[in-house]
């Protein structure tokens, strides 16, 4: 097939765009020390940037709900192994013993972390150089019991608090985003400039990318190898705009991430850094189809992780609602 103008010049403005945004290992380094929130609310702190969700942005989240439509964020969870599910959710009937004529029981189980099952990574999830958040060494806090420090029960109050939904493939005017596609500082102001909205400080920023959408069109595939994404160089700009937590319906990062030796970057600079908890794999089909109809994309956003002691995160059904 012949390679048509617009064709040439999406490739050609991407790869512009990638040569402007080189990050390198040094880069983030410094990015790590430049953006850090280390310290800023103390140095036992274990709650980072969720502590921008004060009274007040709750408040301001709550009036938000106008037409009182609420839309789930979490994808059906998947019991069928497949190249983007390594660990199936585990769910069996069980043996209701004496009340076995008046009830069911049952059983979950589900090992969450990865890019299958919508969760909550908490700030105790990744380390870097083996210190968390706040500078807690991973090599005491971590151990086969769980977290001392950083844990998701410190989050077990809840999210209630402004969200943005950032329709990537709506502002290009594309179904969803092909993977690998790395999402700019550019296309987050650009669609700042589109909508009208601000993200402030406080807010939970969502990123859709269109993942459920590509994978309903071309079958799942190895997303932690290939998946569109926010660039290393987003991160300068979630720090400026103090966002509280980030979304996506992926891992965040673009993959594989364009920096040289580091996986990751964006979930680095993030959780590590910044102390910002992120939110994985959500299912935004129907909150992208709502936001349209409603030509709204802010709205209270709530969200309940478990309140299991030491743990690296939780699953999670975020709400949204209008």
């Amino acid at each position: 097939m012949k390679p048509t103008i617009l064709s040439i010049l999406l490739t050609a403005t991407l790869a512009l765009a990638q040569s402007s945004h080189k990050t390198t290992k040094a880069d983030v380094d410094n990015l790590m020390k430049e953006l850090s929130n280390w310290g800023r609310w103390g140095k036992e702190d274990q709650l980072g940037a969720y502590n921008l969700i004060t009274p007040a942005k709750r408040k301001e989240a709550a009036a938000l709900v106008k037409e009182g439509i609420s839309v789930s964020l979490s994808h059906d969870v998947e019991k069928v192994v497949g190249p983007d599910n390594n660990n199936p959710f585990k769910h069996t009937i069980e043996d209701a013993g004496p009340y076995a004529n008046e009830y069911y029981m049952d059983s979950y189980s589900v090992n969450y972390h990865g890019f299958a099952h919508t969760h909550m990574d908490s700030l105790c999830h990744m380390f870097h150089d083996g210190k968390m958040y706040n500078g807690f060494s991973a090599k005491e806090q971590l151990t086969k019991t769980g977290a001392q420090k950083l844990a998701i029960t410190g989050f077990k109050n809840g999210i209630l608090t402004r969200a943005i939904l950032m329709d990537i493939p709506k502002l290009k005017g594309v179904p969803f985003l092909a993977a690998g596609t790395a999402i700019f500082p550019e296309d987050l102001d650009a669609w700042e400039k589109k909508t009208g909205l601000k993200v402030r400080s406080g807010d939970v920023l969502l990123i859709y990318t269109g993942r459920w959408a590509a994978r309903k069109k071309n079958g799942a595939w190895e997303i932690g190898k290939n998946a569109a994404g926010l660039h290393a160089s987003c991160a300068k700009w979630l720090k400026s705009r103090d966002v509280a937590i980030l979304g996506s319906d992926g891992a965040s990062d673009v993959l594989p991430s364009q920096v040289d030796g580091v996986t990751q970057p964006i979930h680095q600079l993030v959780l590590i850094a910044m102390g910002m908890p992120i939110l994985d794999n959500l299912d935004m089909e129907a909150l992208s189809a709502t936001a349209a109809k409603l030509n709204r994309y802010e709205f209270m956003l709530s969200a309940s992780p478990l309140a299991v002691a030491g743990g690296t995160g939780s699953p999670l059904n975020p709400i949204a609602t209008f």
